[in-house]
């Protein structure tokens, strides 16, 4: 088997390497750096996949579901984590993308996509047991679906003769928007800081919200209702300022002088909410490239 070198010092090669301090710092420096307004998906990510890949033998998978509006950064992390977990990042061989509108467009082959569901993961974990497997666009993921991999997300030895306690889950969501959206204003009405929000604030109501909203993927879930999930990780919707760092950061990117005349016409060409308030950009930092193009 093709070896894929990570930074965590952690592949499918045999023997499992408990991870460095470099490593982390290395993560927490790419998230710190490139990540805007998101404290929390900063914080509990880092501690997630640290105290994941430090423990030599885990009971389950790590199961991580992020929640947020588009633009807010969960693909932008998954990505980050990807690339930290395996060197190729997305390209690898090991990190698996199933995008739901994609990969399961129809209700009514439901059976056959848990079907298929079970046989991928399967055949991937049994190949390498680090395997990285991300679902996006959960939201548009038929109800039902995501149970077909409930199996592996509990807490087996092995299950038909394959461990997948090594395996990473990772789940993107644009649902629960709302209910982050409403503390983290609430908060901002309230005179209080965003970065006084904690996550005790907001899993607890966004496990509720998933499980009862029928378009989260999520529906009376099984990964749910068994606590299979180990955390819920709200992404923060971004304010002006946020923008025009993510603005700053695409211009580092090209390589181009900072020119803040230009970072503050394309902050300002976004539309932000609520009406009265204008506080939150409705399409988070999800434009900015494309809008950059014009400048």
């Amino acid at each position: 088997m093709r070896k894929d070198a990570t930074r965590f010092g952690f592949d499918c090669a045999p023997g499992h390497r408990r991870l460095g301090a470099s490593p982390v710092f290395a993560l927490k420096l790419e998230l710190e750096e490139k990540l805007f307004g998101q404290h929390l998906a900063t914080e509990v990510i880092l501690k997630a996949l640290t105290g994941f890949k430090n423990n030599k033998n885990p009971k389950k998978p790590l199961t991580l579901s992020l929640h947020g509006w588009a633009g807010t950064g969960k693909n932008f992390v998954s990505q980050i984590v990807a690339e930290n977990l395996h060197s190729k990042g997305l390209k690898s061989n090991f990190v698996h993308l199933f995008v739901s509108t994609l990969h399961f467009p129809h209700e009514h082959q439901i059976k056959l996509y848990q079907d298929q569901l079970q046989g991928w993961i399967r055949g991937n974990v049994s190949a390498c047991a680090s395997s990285v497997f991300i679902f996006d666009e959960m939201d548009k993921l038929h109800p039902g679906v995501i149970d077909a991999i409930k199996p592996f997300l509990d807490y087996y030895e092995e299950v038909d003769g394959v461990s997948y306690r090594k395996a990473i889950f990772i789940f993107l969501s644009n649902a629960g928007g709302d209910l982050i959206t409403k503390i983290a204003l609430d908060f901002w009405r309230a005179g209080r800081k965003r970065e006084d929000i904690q996550l005790k604030d907001l899993e607890p109501v966004l496990s509720v919200g998933v499980f009862n909203n029928k378009h989260s993927g999520l529906w009376h879930s099984g990964l749910i209702d068994r606590n299979l999930i180990d955390y819920f990780i709200p992404f923060l919707p971004l304010e002006y300022r946020h923008v025009k760092m993510c603005v700053r950061a695409e211009m580092r990117a090209r390589g181009s002088a900072i020119d803040e005349d230009i970072v503050t016409r394309v902050a300002e060409e976004m539309t932000f909410f609520p009406k009265s308030e204008k506080i939150y950009s409705d399409k988070g930092c999800k434009t900015v490239q494309s809008r950059l193009d014009f400048h």
